[in-house]
């Protein structure tokens, strides 16, 4: 048979043979006089496992280690391998398509798809309209979608959040959106505001803090100047007390 023929017969393209001759998988059969390769049908039965396998997903070495008859593995030991991967791949699409679902079923607006422990934090939070509130459900997202945030901090977080009072604490930080950086509610929510984080928090903050180089001064400068120096006071407070 002639390449096109075999070609047809396995239903490979004569390009594909060919380049599978070029990297070594298969050895060309001998030519004719004439010049045309003369393929037999044991080429053909080998084109068509080739075939097959590249099919189920192996790369040409692992089709190579397939075909091999003593120095390759075992074809069912590649295909165990190849089992185990296509598992690993239909998990982590079954994980894709969860978080997908849960962001589809979010309101317009939301925060988008997040870790399952920011995810539990803010299926915590009440329910506001807080600008502050939003504020820092943004922020603590880029933390997550940056693998900065603390997964176990995030966990810790919750009693925080379940609390009802955090959002009178967010109204009172929304009220000094016009305030001067004088405003005698600074200091008592400042101080209200450290206080209602729990000890265990403080606790398990890393001794180089929690606040990536930068984020302090990015995060502060989306405030007033009044609620930026409430915001940075707390900020100051985590330093503080992970240094401690």
């Amino acid at each position: 048979m002639r390449i096109g023929e075999v070609a047809a017969l396995v239903g490979l393209t004569t390009r594909a043979i060919r380049h599978y001759h070029h990297v070594g998988l298969l050895p060309e059969p001998e030519r004719r006089p004439n010049g045309y390769r003369a393929y037999s049908v044991r080429d053909a039965v080998l084109l068509a496992r080739v075939r097959r396998l590249t099919e189920l997903g192996l790369s040409l070495q692992e089709v190579r280690d397939a075909l091999a008859d003593d120095a390759g593995r075992e074809l069912i030991e590649i295909l165990e391998e190849l089992d185990a991967d296509l598992a690993r791949q239909e998990a982590a699409i079954q994980e894709r398509r969860r978080r997908l679902g849960a962001l589809l079923a979010e309101p317009p607006g939301a925060t988008g798809p997040v870790s399952p422990a920011l995810a539990a934090l803010l299926a915590q939070a009440p329910r506001t309209d807080s600008p502050s509130a939003a504020k820092d459900r943004e922020y603590l997202a880029l933390l997550d979608t940056t693998s900065t945030g603390d997964q176990e901090m995030l966990a810790l977080l919750e009693t925080l959040m379940a609390d009802p009072g955090v959002v009178e604490l967010y109204e009172r930080l929304d009220a000094l959106a016009e305030a001067p950086t004088d405003d005698p509610r600074i200091a008592p929510l400042a101080a209200d505001l450290i206080a209602a984080v729990p000890e265990e928090v403080f606790a398990a903050i890393p001794e180089d803090g929690v606040v990536v180089t930068g984020f302090k001064e990015a995060l502060l400068a989306e405030y007033s100047p009044a609620q930026a120096e409430v915001v940075g006071r707390l900020m100051d407070a985590f330093v503080e007390r992970g240094r401690g």
